[in-house]
Order: C-alpha cells, then structure tokens, then sequence
C-alpha cells in the first residue's frame, strides 16, 4: 500500500519556525515531483512548494520564508517554515506524484495533513 505520512504540525507564535516532513511509502518505481498545499477554512487548497527534478517552485506568499528540500533517497520532503505569520495557518498536505506500477501512468497521492497554526 502506497502512502504519504506527514508529521511537524504544530502551534507555534508569530515569528516562529516549523518543519513539516513527509516520508512516502510502499512499492514505489518514480516519485516526482513532490511538495506542499496548504487549505486555510474556507479558502481554495493552494501550493505552497513544490519540487521537481531539483526544481522548487513557491508560493510568493511564502518565498524567503519556506524552504523546500528532498533527501538523496528521493522518498522524503520537508518544508522548513521561518517567519511565521497567522495567515500562515493552515491544514498542510504533502503531495507527490508517483509510479506505482510500471503498466500505469503516474498518479497524484495525498498524505492526511497536518495542522499549523501560527498564533498572534
């Protein structure tokens, strides 16, 4: 069975730091690219960062705050999170799209989120 954990939630104040991790599992063939959604209650899921290939991409709300890396094996993504401000707070979701099957095409996964909430 193919999944994405999460862990690094939390409450921290204003000004605080977080480390989201994300660790997939399961018969994996490719995983890419891998990163981070936030969803705020009632707000749209958005992208936070992705990364693709050694590519990142973020959100310009969270560029020179948030820090996206994979390690070498490929199967784990943080999100270092500096800065922290109350709109900031959100249910955080790892994603990544992955082969699973080398008859299939690559599909996207989901990991359960996680809470962060920045408080003022």
């Amino acid at each position: 069975q193919v999944q994405l954990v999460e862990s690094g939630g939390g409450l921290v104040q204003v000004g605080g730091s977080l480390r989201l991790s994300c660790a997939a599992s399961g018969n994996i063939f490719n995983i890419n690219p891998m990163g981070w959604y936030r969803q705020a209650p009632e707000k749209r899921r958005e992208l936070v960062a992705e990364i693709s290939s050694g590519r990142t991409t973020y959100a310009d709300s969270v560029k020179g705050r948030f820090t996206i890396s994979r390690d070498n094996a490929g199967k784990s993504v943080s999100l270092q999170m500096n800065s922290l401000k109350p709109e900031d707070t959100a249910l955080y979701y790892c994603y990544a799209k992955m082969v699973t099957d080398w008859r299939t095409p690559p599909r996207d996964y989901w990991g359960q989120g996680t809470q962060v909430t920045v408080s003022s």
